[in-house]
């Protein structure tokens, strides 16, 4: 009886041994690789270097308006919150006849403090004007780009409240402190709109800040610029001709986030070689006769099997 027990056991291992073994022979796994060239021509035309900023619509003028004299009696008071005036028009006169107080630009008397009878001091606020005609937005700008900024470049401006309507406007100050927040700084960029039609105070805004621009620049991808062990920048110049590729040197100008102005080195029309793109991809197959007679050791192994494969995957070189 031993030996029969014996001779099975012997049997049902011999027989798992075979099963791993045909299994591992059966699964075939195959693995492809491609790689494809790319390339592009060298360009000619306008390029642009752009900073985005964002912020809020803010009026240029906005102050508050003081008495100049001590102890004067108010008269009259020739004005309400809302109401329009311009430069120079009087606001407040006093029962000695003294020199009235007058608005000290055109804009919206938002506020009145004073009514007839009061006494006011010298640097008493009487009221708060504000030119909702003239506007402005500050912008946040990255401490990275923040050098490219100047006073006078040209702005394009978009407001949340108008999706559809574009603004122009000009750079008027840029601040010399900026705002630190999660280990970056951002500096604030004041950008005078002109034509603020429909824009009022407190509207948040986005900003694209013209750092430089070429009108006939000749250009490639950003990506077909190498760098050689002597900080030199080349390209790699391909002759679909011959089938021959040749390494150029060359000297580049201003850049956007795609694209690379190349100030000698290239001529417009060159196709110039752009790095090479792997795909890789693997895939497993298993043998059908194996497969299928795996039902029956799975109640041995505790469970069924299943194959396995790797998906394939693109990465840039």
């Amino acid at each position: 009886m031993k030996k029969w027990i014996w001779i099975l056991i012997s049997v049902i291992v011999v027989g798992y041994v075979g099963y791993q073994y045909f299994h591992a022979r059966s699964t075939s796994a195959s693995t492809s690789t491609t790689t494809s060239t790319r390339t592009a021509t060298v360009q000619k035309g306008k390029l642009e270097v752009t900073i985005s900023g964002s912020g809020t619509v803010a009026a240029v003028t906005t102050e508050d308006i003081k008495a100049t004299e001590d102890n004067n009696e108010i008269d009259q008071v020739l004005v309400s919150a809302g109401d329009e005036v311009t430069a120079g028009q009087e606001l407040v006169t006093f029962t000695d006849d003294s020199d009235p107080i007058t608005a000290p630009t055109a804009g919206t008397i938002t506020s009145v403090s004073v009514a007839a009878g009061d006494r006011i001091n010298k640097g008493m606020v009487v009221a708060h004007l504000t030119n909702y005609n003239d506007l402005q937005t500050v912008v946040a700008v990255d401490e990275l780009d923040i050098p490219k900024v100047k006073v006078g470049q040209t702005v394009t401006l978009t407001a949340s409240a108008y999706p559809d309507a574009t603004y122009t406007g000009k750079v008027t100050a840029v601040a010399e402190e900026g705002t630190s927040s999660s280990g970056s700084s951002t500096f604030n960029v004041t950008i005078h709109i002109d034509k603020p039609a429909n824009l009022k105070v407190g509207m948040s805004t986005s900003a694209t800040i013209l750092t430089a621009s070429k009108t006939d620049a000749l250009y490639v991808p950003a990506d077909a610029i190498y760098t050689n062990s002597n900080d030199e920048k080349y390209v790699i110049i391909a002759d679909s001709t011959s089938g021959t590729t040749e390494q150029k040197t060359v000297k580049t100008g201003i850049e956007t986030e795609e694209y690379v102005e190349i100030t000698s080195g290239v001529t417009e029309g060159q196709t110039v070689q752009l790095p090479e793109v792997t795909s890789s991809s693997s895939s497993s197959s298993q043998g059908g006769m194996m497969q299928g007679g795996m039902g029956s050791m799975g109640g041995m192994q505790g469970g069924g099997f299943a194959p396995s494969g790797r998906e394939g995957t693109t990465s840039g070189k």
